[in-house]
C-alpha cells in the first residue's frame, strides 16, 4: 500500500460542507431523496429516505426513528433516537439518475435530548480521538486494506474467475468489475491506490488512500456499499464474510496506522535503528498485549476465526516485524525522504468489523501502550508458521484467540475494552456474541455426520 502521510489538520481533502452547501448543492443536482446513514453495534449499514422538502429540518433539528429495532440499540421503552446528518459527508450516489437524483449523509445518533448517544459506534471513535488528542495527538491516520470475494450469486460460492495474486490476464475476470467500482468511488471523492486481483480465486482488493479515522471508517461503509452495488449491476455478488471458502485464504483488512503531532508523524525518529519512535514502539505494544481481548472486535463472527489459522496468509501469532508478513504487526522499511509514511500495519482485522469499533479499539491499544509505557519486544523476523509449539512458547509467542468464544472469553474482562466501548455497547456487544457462540456451539455440521456417522 502507498502509505503517503501528509499530516493535513483533519485528513480531509475538501473543505468541509456547511448547512447552506448541502442546500445548493441538493438544489443544483436536482437532488429528490437523501438517505441517512448510520451503523448498528456490529456494523451493520442502516438507513432511511427524506425527501428534499425535509432537508431543511433533517439539517437544523435531526430527523426521529425508532432505535429499538436496531441492533444493540435501546429497548423498547427508550426507543426513541435522533439521526443528526453530518453535512460533510453528503454526497450524491454516482449510479442514481441525473433527474430526482439521490444523495446520501453519514448521521451522528443522539438522545431526543440532543446529547450524543452512547450506542452510537461513531460516538465511540469520537471519543477514541479525543483520548488521543487529549495525549498530544492531533490527527490517528489509517489506510486500511479490505479483500473481498465475487461469486455468481449470494447462495453459494461458485467462483467467477481461477486468478491468483496480481492476476491481469483472462484469469481475472472481474478487470471491469473493479475498474467501474474504482470510477465510482472516485465520484463520491473516495481516492484509490491500487486495485488488483487477490490470492485466492475470485478475490479482490481496492486500497483507499489513508485518511483520519473517522473519515476513513465513514469512506470504507461506503466502499463496502459501491463494491456490492456495482457488483450486482454486474450481475454477480460482492461479499465481505471472512472466510467464504475453506481451501482459500480469507479476506483480511490490514490497517495502516500513524499518530500525527503538530503535522509530524509522531511514530519517526531519524536515529532509531527501525527509523521508530518511542511513542511508535509503545503504541505497537500497545496492540500486541491488548490483541487478544480486543479481538472480540477486529474479528468479530464465527467464521472470522476459521480465518485466522496458520497457512492461509493470516496472522495468528502475536509479534512484530519490519519484513515478515505472518507476525501480527509488520513496520514497513523505511525509505529515505518519507518519514510521513512511517506506519505501523496490524494484519489481523476482517473486512466484517464495525470499522468505527475497531479503528477506535485499535486506537485505545496503542494509546494504552504510550500512556502506560509498554516495552516493544525485539521483532520477529522468523516465518512464524515454521517455528514448532515449543520454540514458540520458549520465545513468550501468544497466539490470537482460537474461536469466538475465546475472544468472548478474554473480552469480558478487559478494562481496556469498556473503556473503548463504554458501558452500554460493551454489554450489548458480549450479550450478542454469546447467543452467536452458542447457535454455533450446538450446530451438528456436515463434517460431523460424514466422519462419525457411518462409524459410531
Amino acid at each position: 500500500m502507498g502509505y503517503r502521510c501528509t499530516g493535513r489538520k483533519g485528513g480531509r481533502l475538501l473543505a468541509e460542507l456547511s448547512r447552506e452547501d448541502v442546500l445548493r448543492l441538493a438544489e443544483e443536482n436536482n437532488v429528490k431523496f437523501i438517505r441517512l446513514w448510520f451503523t448498528d453495534i456490529l456494523g451493520n449499514l442502516k438507513s432511511f429516505a427524506i425527501t428534499v422538502g425535509e432537508l431543511e429540518d433533517a439539517l437544523d433539528g435531526g430527523m426521529g426513528f425508532d432505535g429499538s429495532s436496531i441492533t444493540g440499540y435501546n429497548d423498547i421503552e427508550e426507543s426513541d433516537m435522533i439521526a443528526m446528518p453530518d453535512t460533510s459527508t453528503f454526497q450524491l450516489f454516482p449510479w442514481s439518475p441525473r433527474e430526482n437524483a439521490v444523495a446520501r449523509m453519514f448521521c451522528d445518533v443522539r438522545t431526543p435530548e440532543g446529547d450524543p448517544y452512547v450506542g452510537d459506534p461513531r460516538h465511540v471513535l469520537r471519543r477514541a480521538l479525543e483520548r488521543a488528542n487529549e495525549m498530544g495527538f492531533d490527527n490517528f491516520y489509517v489506510g486500511p486494506e479490505l479483500e473481498f470475494f465475487y461469486f455468481k450469486d449470494p447462495y453459494g460460492t461458485e467462483l467467477l474467475d481461477y486468478g491468483s495474486y496480481f492476476d491481469h490476464t483472462t484469469l481475472d475476470a472481474a478487470t471491469n468489475l473493479r475498474r467501474d467500482t474504482v470510477l465510482a468511488l472516485e465520484k463520491l471523492d473516495i481516492n484509490v491506490e491500487y486495485s488488483h486481483h487477490e490470492v485466492g480465486n475470485s478475490q479482490h482488493e481496492i486500497d483507499l488512500r489513508y485518511d483520519s479515522a473517522l473519515e476513513m471508517a465513514d469512506k470504507a461503509m461506503t466502499y463496502k456499499t459501491v463494491v456490492k452495488e456495482i457488483a450486482q449491476r454486474h450481475g454477480v455478488y460482492a461479499t465481505f464474510m471472512p472466510k467464504p471458502i475453506q481451501d482459500q485464504n480469507g479476506s483480511g483488512m490490514h490497517t495502516h496506522q500513524s499518530l500525527f503531532s503538530n503535522g509530524k508523524n509522531a511514530f519517526f525518529d531519524p536515529d532509531d535503528q527501525f527509523y521508530l519512535s518511542d511513542v511508535a514502539k509503545a503504541f505497537i505494544a500497545g496492540q500486541l498485549r491488548h490483541a487478544r481481548e480486543i479481538s472480540i472486535i477486529f474479528a468479530q463472527y464465527v467464521n472470522s476465526y476459521k480465518r485466522l489459522v496458520p497457512g492461509y496468509e493470516a496472522p495468528v501469532y502475536i509479534a512484530w516485524s519490519r519484513r515478515n508478513r505472518s507476525a501480527l504487526v509488520r513496520v514497513p522499511l523505511y525509505h529515505p525522504g518519507k518519514e510521513q509514511a512511517t506506519r505501523a500495519e496490524i494484519r489481523c482485522p476482517d473486512p466484517a468489523a464495525n470499522p468505527y469499533l475497531c479503528f477506535a479499539a485499535l486506537l485505545h491499544a496503542g494509546l494504552e501502550g504510550i500512556e502506560r509505557g509498554y516495552e516493544l519486544p525485539e521483532p520477529m523476523e522468523r516465518n512464524l508458521y515454521h517455528l514448532s509449539h515449543d520454540e514458540r512458547q520458549r520465545l513468550g509467542i501468544q497466539s490470537l484467540p482460537a474461536s469466538l468464544g475465546e475472544a468472548i472469553q478474554e473480552a469480558e474482562d478487559s478494562e481496556l475494552l469498556q473503556k473503548c466501548l463504554g458501558e452500554h455497547i460493551f454489554k450489548r456487544l458480549l450479550n450478542l456474541k454469546r447467543d452467536e457462540w452458542e447457535e454455533y456451539r450446538i450446530q451438528v455440521t456436515p463434517f460431523e455426520l460424514k466422519k462419525y456417522l457411518p462409524v459410531l
